[in-house]
């Protein structure tokens, strides 16, 4: 009788998947929130032509600036808070006035910390959203508090919203580029142009320049598993250097960041990936001061 005496075939070896996580973070970042938070409440600039140190946050649409206002006094207060406004809904820029935001220092009412925030309107592409020369004109103080934007129509030196005399505490003293995770790769050339026409003209000015990626939890799985896996992401860390490349900011200057969103309470781990960047924002402002 006759029959097949092969063997069975083996099973094929099980595919080994690559590692998605650093075994060590890339960046390093403090442990405790405390030095850091000392350092931004202490803070107060040394000029005396100067009541605060301006910070003015820009980007494409739903980039995430009025969220991280927020972060940034929810991580210092150490409660959820929401006094800028937001929405996720619109797909269309949610601020529309020039706005200057203070930041409690405390819950002792009327004390802020000696820096603040200039949210203006998104970057969109076919000119939909905030000129570009506005955006100049901030940069140079020439931008008056409550200024209601108009798409495709830059402000003119005979409007009322135009600041004819602007004072050093007037002028933004750090320029903070606010790009969503989600969007790194996939944003127009239009808007990446835009951006880098703001750079330069920050940079004939000497004003600082930092970035802030946000909602980095939305565009990876180990960032929404873990907050602490934020610089240990192998994705993250191309997104930077992706980043980077676009428009010529260096990576030491640039900062992942997940916004508070879904969360009822802070946590150390969430306050010290806002605070470190806000303690290096005021750092470069303080050097521009200092040169001023």
């Amino acid at each position: 009788m006759g029959g097949n005496s092969s063997t069975p075939s083996s099973p094929p070896p099980p595919v080994r998947k690559e590692p998605t996580c650093l075994e060590q973070p890339w960046r390093k970042l403090p442990e405790k929130d405390q030095d850091s938070l000392d350092f931004i409440r202490s803070y107060k600039p040394h000029d005396e032509y100067v009541k605060h140190l301006r910070i003015l946050l820009h980007g494409p649409v739903g980039a995430g600036k009025s969220s991280f206002i927020n972060s940034v006094e929810s991580a210092i207060l150490g409660r959820i808070c929401g006094r800028a406004l937001t929405d996720a809904n619109s797909g269309v820029s949610f601020t529309r006035k020039y706005k200057t935001f203070k930041i409690s220092k405390d819950e002792s009412p009327g004390t802020h910390c000696d820096f603040v925030f200039n949210d203006i309107m998104g970057l969109e592409k076919e000119k939909s959203g905030i000129p570009v020369e506005d955006i100049k004109l901030a940069l140079r103080g020439r931008v008056k508090e409550g200024y209601e934007f108009i798409p495709n129509r830059p402000l003119m030196e005979e409007d009322a919203g135009y600041n004819t005399s602007p004072s050093l505490d007037d002028k933004i003293h750090v320029l903070v580029c606010v790009v969503p995770a989600d969007s790194v790769a996939r944003m127009s050339d239009e808007v990446v142009k835009m951006m880098r026409d703001v750079r330069m003209e920050a940079s004939r000015l000497d004003i600082p320049q930092l970035a802030i990626i946000t909602k980095v939890d939305e565009a990876c799985p180990e960032a929404r598993k873990d907050v602490k896996n934020v610089y240990k992401s192998k994705a993250l860390k191309m997104m930077v250097e992706q980043f980077h490349q676009m428009l010529g900011i260096p990576v030491n200057c640039i900062f992942l960041m997940k916004n508070y969103s879904s969360e009822v309470e802070t946590s150390t781990e969430m306050n010290v990936q806002i605070l470190h960047p806000l303690k290096q924002i005021i750092t470069f402002g303080k050097d521009f001061l200092n040169n001023q």
